[in-house]
């Protein structure tokens, strides 16, 4: 019940995500009268694509009934007598609904369950001041988008009961119209009537006709009127249900796709679809009401043509409503889950761009994909139909010609979806298709790298709306750091991104600046040429393949030490050298390599009377795979304190294998022993590498003191410690 309560504390947006995860699938007031017990429920443990869990699905379906039943019984009173009514209605619509398919019962309370705890733990992170005010203007739109709704319920209700009425008053004028014909018919037949009676008859008949006609021609005014009174409120309705459509479709759901599309370097989680899709819904159901009332205006004239321009008025109507049920449609046929940005695809660039211009596309293949149709199946749980491609796979790719220094891996593709499905009873049928967020296409892992500059690059900064896949050649440098960071705390799975410090050592490698002052790079431009083409200053690496060298690396071996702050990492060999020329003999730092892609070194304060700082030949993704960092630091007997101030012991030791284990592993897999560094100073620069770093390999000097103990056998070292 816990969840439950805190679930009842949401406000604005979150609230209303909320509630639009209930409905007649499964009521609010059941969630609330049976909040404990749904709680304790173990519905994780339900299997929802093994057919053999039904029977657990069947009793908890059978259980969940009983309980609500018994809830229903406990109500006594005044006040209880219509909650038990409504509770024991809510048991036997569940019953009803999922006794055939209890697994979908499962299915959707999973669903209802993880979405809410999604809720709180985003309302719970959002608490902070910004957050609050983001929240605060969201619930706003919100509370305008909800507010709109009530007024379109409002007034397709008022139409709704104006063309009743309308209705009742033609079915009356033909009831007078026919007895005015009726009127008439007896004048006709009094010719074979005597002549007295025949007079007295005839001004009978003669007066009531008057009267008659005389009031079918105030009706028909009225009637006139009643149409058009009818069709300015349909006009005024539609102009609300146009703005409220394109406020949801071209505001909201623009924004959902544009963090989806920022997801995809690591920004926040896009939100689920709840919300919007209520609001579709909503809109759906009302286009659809409105349409129905038009249609039925058209059939009443129709039944009954009277003069004026009636028929003009209606017809553009129901086109414009059409339109904006087609719309609708259309614009919400979407990819919420989309495929992987490095994967296969079939639509070129020019081909979503002849699609965008409704030109046909099918004369010309981008390439061949397997197991690519798949029928749609409506998800009870939430509401939704919808496909699963599961064993789509790519069987060729064809590419276009590229142009100077484009490369496979900056061409870009999409995914073309597309469906076919009717309304009304074939009423309307509509064509629908969308376009997955673009790929790029590769055939060989070094290639990826490349291929993620790309995709990332056109997240960032492809505006809504675009040509496909139209981006900007250059950026803000402030734009581009905001995405880098993005990316690095997403990777990390941390809240510790880029400092403004860290933002500064980046500008001076892109910009090839010696500037500390982070306002000099703040008005400057980085060009993607800059990013990811060329080469940076006697490199033979971009400026993107370094960070992303840098990222794999800690991705993969030392993401804890980032998280703990134990790796200042951004920080060039000068800054290291000022940094600790004025601590203790032992201290050191961590630092990324300026010459390696996905390498980091050691430099620290070495012990000499004139009191070096010197840097260690690089470790990567190779090194830590053999040993690891915290282990590394614990072999290096020299290195004492981790900058500023900190023992080693005390930032790196829970990360140190245990020793037992480490003498098994030497056994096993003829492992290293722990190595020893002696002061060795340097007779030339060749034992230097490009970078100044110390090069272990080439020295035999210093390998042997710092490397090569790690790279020697356990048997010949523990011979040598013996003799």
């Amino acid at each position: 019940m816990a969840m439950w309560i805190q679930a009842q504390q949401l406000q604005g947006e979150a609230l209303h995500q909320m509630q639009a995860l209930y409905g007649q699938h499964f009521p609010i007031e059941v969630r609330h009268y049976l909040a404990q017990w749904i709680e304790c429920q173990l519905w994780d443990s339900v299997e929802l694509d093994n057919p053999s869990e039904e029977a657990k699905a069947k009793r908890l379906l059978e259980n969940l009934v009983a309980e609500l039943q018994k809830k229903a019984q406990l109500q006594g009173g005044e006040d209880g007598f219509l909650l038990k009514i409504k509770l024991g209605h809510y048991a036997n619509q569940l019953k009803s609904t999922y006794d055939r398919c209890p697994l979908e019962l499962v299915r959707c309370i999973k669903h209802i369950l993880h979405s809410e705890q999604r809720l709180v733990q985003e309302a719970t992170n959002a608490s902070s001041g910004s957050g609050v005010q983001a929240m605060d203007s969201l619930s706003q739109r919100h509370q305008q988008i909800n507010q709109s709704f009530e007024e379109l319920r409002l007034a397709t209700q008022e139409t709704e009961n104006e063309l009743r009425k309308l209705q009742h008053s033609q079915e009356y004028f033909i009831i007078q119209y026919q007895e005015n014909l009726r009127i008439q018919a007896q004048l006709s037949s009094l010719s074979s009537l005597p002549q007295a009676e025949r007079t007295q008859r005839e001004t009978t008949l003669q007066s009531k006709r008057t009267t008659v006609e005389a009031w079918l021609t105030r009706e028909a005014s009225t009637l006139q009127k009643y149409r058009l009174d009818l069709s300015e409120q349909h006009q005024k309705t539609l102009v609300v249900l146009r703005k409220q459509q394109t406020l949801i479709l071209d505001e909201e759901l623009i924004q959902w796709k544009r963090r989806q599309q920022l997801a995809g370097n690591g920004g926040p989680h896009e939100g689920g679809l709840d919300v919007l899709q209520s609001w579709c819904e909503k809109l759906a159901d009302l286009i659809w009401q409105n349409r129905q009332q038009i249609r039925r205006c058209e059939h009443l004239t129709q039944q009954l043509p009277l003069p004026g321009p009636m028929e003009e008025l209606l017809s553009k109507l129901n086109a414009d409503i059409t339109d904006i049920i087609s719309a609708l449609v259309t614009s919400t046929f979407i990819i919420e889950k989309q495929p992987p940005q490095v994967k296969a695809v079939i639509v070129s660039e020019q081909q979503a761009k002849a699609l965008l211009k409704n030109e046909s596309t099918h004369s010309e293949s981008s390439g061949d994909i397997l197991n690519n149709n798949c029928v749609m199946e409506y998800q009870q749980a939430t509401g939704t139909l919808s496909a699963h491609f599961r064993n789509m796979s790519l069987k060729r790719i064809k590419r276009s010609d590229r142009r100077g220094a484009e490369s496979v891996t900056e061409e870009k593709f999409t995914v073309l979806f597309e469906s076919q499905f009717s309304v009304g009873g074939n009423e309307l049928v509509f064509h629908v298709k969308t376009l997955s967020l673009p790929v790029v296409v590769i055939v060989h892992g070094s290639q990826d790298n490349n291929a993620t500059a790309t995709v990332l690059w056109d997240n960032a900064f492809s505006e809504p709306g675009r040509v496909p896949f139209t981006v900007p050649d250059k950026v803000l440098w402030p734009q581009l750091c905001d995405t880098l960071d993005m990316k690095y705390k997403a990777e990390m799975h941390s809240g510790r991104g880029l400092s403004e410090d860290n933002m500064v050592f980046l500008a001076q490698k892109a910009f090839t600046s010696s500037s500390n002052n982070p306002e000099d790079s703040r008005n400057m431009t980085i060009s993607w040429a800059q990013f990811n083409r060329e080469s940076l200053p006697g490199r033979n690496f971009t400026f993107w393949q370094w960070f992303d060298g840098v990222v794999e690396l800690m991705k993969k071996h030392l993401k804890p030490h980032w998280n703990d702050g134990a790796i200042l990492g951004f920080v060039n060999k000068q800054q290291a050298q000022d940094m600790l020329m004025s601590k203790p003999n032992g201290t050191f730092l961590l630092r990324f390599s300026d010459s390696e892609i996905g390498g980091i070194t050691i430099a620290w304060v070495a012990e000499n009377p004139n009191k070096l700082v010197w840097n260690l030949l690089p470790y990567t993704t190779k090194d830590f795979s053999i040993r690891s960092l915290a282990d590394r630091i614990s072999d290096l007997n020299h290195l004492l304190f981790l900058y500023p101030d900190r023992p080693k012991d005390e930032v790196f030791s829970k990360y140190y294998t245990p020793l037992q284990c480490l003498s098994l592993a030497a056994k096993a897999v003829d492992g290293y022993v722990k190595p020893q560094i002696k002061q060795v100073v340097p007779e030339s620069d060749t034992i230097l590498d490009a970078d100044g770093d110390f090069d272990l390999e080439d020295t035999m000097d210093v390998a042997r003191h710092v490397e090569e103990l790690l790279r020697r056998p356990m048997a010949n070292q523990w011979s040598s410690q013996q003799s």
